[in-house]
């Protein structure tokens, strides 16, 4: 395994990827609407993206089609945009977008309710973006990997929910996917050691009934094996010598004080 070590100037780099991403995730939020297709989120997206100057971290990426992955209730990740697939009230909705800026990724998911949802709905979104923010209590320089996947998973099956195994975080810097992967859930050994400048993408993925996951006939789209609903929170974070930096924290996030830690 070889993680690489940011420099000030490749973080600073990573820092504005990550602003621009977010500013991506505010518009998409307060676009998303019943009646919309999860086409025109991706065209909406994509436009966003190389407004500022930024490509699209997931288009064509390993043959993926679009820019804005768009996983609607039961899908986990890696949801196809399509004109034919309409949002409806009482969806959720989660958009897992990435951005190059000047050779360099940022990458960020976040889980949108569309209108009235249920009770578990709601619950589901707001309890896999705390487990993120569980992890970052340990996302610190001299503790191990490991510590934030326990966290994360623990908090999340607290309330009996199945924490996705199939899938993971990742490092990120000049790729989108670097080392280390990083599960979600506990693991038997400790992890590598966290040091300062060190780049990750943190994203639990959390089902409402079964961990299990099966993968569509388009070899992309992940749903739970029961058809439960599914939540997706990430952000990139660099790990400091004090509280990890989160790089890709909305506007709405910050102007409401609700950054978790």
């Amino acid at each position: 395994m070889s993680v690489t070590i940011k420099s000030p100037r490749e973080i600073e780099l990573m820092r504005e990827a990550g602003k621009i991403l977010a500013k991506v995730h505010e518009e998409l939020g307060k676009a998303l609407k019943p009646g919309m297709s999860t086409y025109d989120i991706d065209r909406l997206g994509e436009e966003l993206i190389r407004s500022f100057g930024c490509e699209p971290s997931f288009k064509n990426y390993q043959g993926y089609p679009a820019s804005i992955c768009v996983s609607v209730n039961e899908e986990v990740v890696h949801g196809i945009p399509t004109k034919k697939r309409l949002i409806q009230e009482g969806d959720i909705v989660s958009l897992d977008a990435g951005v190059i800026y000047k050779g360099y990724h940022s990458d960020a998911a976040r889980t949108h309710g569309i209108g009235e949802i249920s009770e578990d709905a709601r619950l589901l979104i707001e309890r896999t973006r705390q487990s993120f923010f569980e992890g970052m209590k340990y996302a610190k320089a001299g503790n191990h990997l490991h510590e934030i996947s326990a966290a994360i998973g623990g908090y999340a099956e607290s309330f009996g929910y199945g924490v996705v195994r199939d899938l993971c975080g990742h490092g990120i810097g000049t790729h989108l996917h670097e080392d280390p992967e990083i599960p979600n859930f506990k693991q038997f050994r400790r992890g590598i050691k966290l040091r300062p400048g060190m780049t990750l993408a943190v994203e639990p993925m959390i089902n409402l009934g079964t961990a299990d996951v099966v993968w569509m006939d388009d070899d992309w789209t992940v749903i739970a094996e029961d058809m439960s609903l599914s939540a997706h929170y990430e952000n990139t974070i660099v790990i400091t010598d004090g509280e990890p930096e989160i790089l890709t924290l909305t506007e709405s996030e910050i102007a409401a004080g609700d950054i978790g830690i």
